[in-house]
């Protein structure tokens, strides 16, 4: 599938996708963006018209007939990009023909289907999940800090970044945290806040509406993390991300890093985005990296594109799902999307109860602990 490139360059991704929604056209402008990387060979859909207009609009191959879809198979994967009331279904039946599967979050909307879903192809090595938060910049310079050892053993972390999976995300990989049990409570706050853009758009009229927001506090034995999320937060102007990441010799906060260089000399410097096209720079505009201090934390790996930092992390799921299917590493298992989905789950249902829940060893962790 693709075309060998020249030199050193790997060989173009091409992908199907299936659903055509807000989060599908990430994927299309991804590969409208870096054409010598990815291509989309083709869109399905469920519904006939919208499948017509979706075609009309990208200029490629769509239709509503899975079976065809399924039976040309002209790419290496699919990107699965539906509903979480039908995700799991689908998921089957792509890995039950053989196809390999790069799926949006999450991969199942509750705890039975997490459960049946590994039943089904927890051991056919073909599911990845496009768990894109760890790969956005700021994100990934936050770990590459963690896990530099600057800070030291890291004890607690505060995220207010993204709901539910999401959150628990970053909350496991900036702690460390794999499969462990947590212990969870939480509630729930309702304030008002006046209404900024959303998916529709800017704002027509000055809207005053209740906001929404999470607070848990999840203990993995003596780690800890508090999550933190208003559901305003993706667009608003005026809510922000927080960060906090606590270990025993610094503290990362927000783009602040804060370390003890030895017993006597704190050092404090600034995570620090660099994006080409500003200030007069005319290489064009696009996000070349952050540094801390004169070390680069993360280095765009899609230079020159113009796209968005979500897009950044998107990008990074499907270079890294064309070289898995490659015989490359796994790099965000279904067993670990499980796991986030699953601590998520019970997150809602202490913020919803009031009652503090406990997590259990589920079937995916205990596969993982076995290699």
């Amino acid at each position: 599938m693709g075309e060998e490139q020249q030199g050193d360059r790997k060989r173009k991704i091409t992908f199907g996708i299936m659903g055509g929604g807000w989060r599908a056209e990430f994927y299309l402008r991804i590969a409208q963006a870096l054409p010598e990387e990815f291509a989309v060979s083709e869109i399905w859909m469920r519904d006939e018209a919208k499948a017509r207009e979706m075609e009309s609009r990208w200029g490629i191959k769509t239709t509503s007939d899975l079976d065809g879809f399924l039976g040309r198979r002209d790419f290496s994967f699919a990107v699965l990009t539906l509903s979480r009331s039908v995700a799991a279904e689908y998921i089957a039946k792509l890995a039950g023909r053989g196809i390999p599967v790069l799926t949006e979050t999450p991969p199942g909307g509750s705890l039975d289907e997490l459960l049946r879903l590994h039943d089904k192809v927890g051991s056919t090595n073909l599911v990845q999940v496009a768990e894109q938060f760890i790969y956005q910049p700021m994100h990934a310079a936050r770990l590459a800090v963690v896990r530099s050892g600057l800070l030291g053993g890291i004890s607690h972390v505060q995220v207010s970044a993204g709901h539910g999976y999401h959150g628990i995300s970053l909350i496991r990989h900036l702690l460390g945290v794999g499969f462990e049990d947590a212990e969870i409570s939480g509630r729930q706050i309702v304030t008002p806040l006046t209404q900024g853009p959303s998916r529709r758009g800017l704002p027509e009229r000055e809207t005053l509406a209740d906001s929404k927001q999470d607070l848990a506090l999840l203990s993995f034995g003596g780690r800890s993390a508090l999550f933190d999320f208003t559901y305003d937060q993706y667009f608003s102007w005026i809510r922000r991300n927080r960060v906090l990441v606590r270990g025993h010799r610094g503290e990362l906060e927000g783009r602040e890093v804060r370390y003890l260089r030895d017993f006597r000399t704190p050092v404090t410097m600034e995570l620090r985005r660099i994006d080409a096209g500003q200030d007069g720079n005319l290489e064009g505009y696009f996000h070349e990296g952050i540094l801390a201090g004169a070390e680069w934390m993360y280095r765009n790996p899609f230079p020159l594109a113009r796209l968005s930092d979500e897009e950044i992390a998107i990008a990074t799921s499907l270079r890294n799902m064309g070289e898995y299917i490659e015989g490359g590493p796994s790099f965000y298992s279904l067993a670990e999307a499980s796991q986030d989905q699953y601590l998520s789950l019970l997150m809602a249902e202490a913020i919803n109860t009031g009652k503090t829940v406990t997590s259990v060893r589920q079937p995916w962790a205990i596969k993982a602990d076995r290699g």
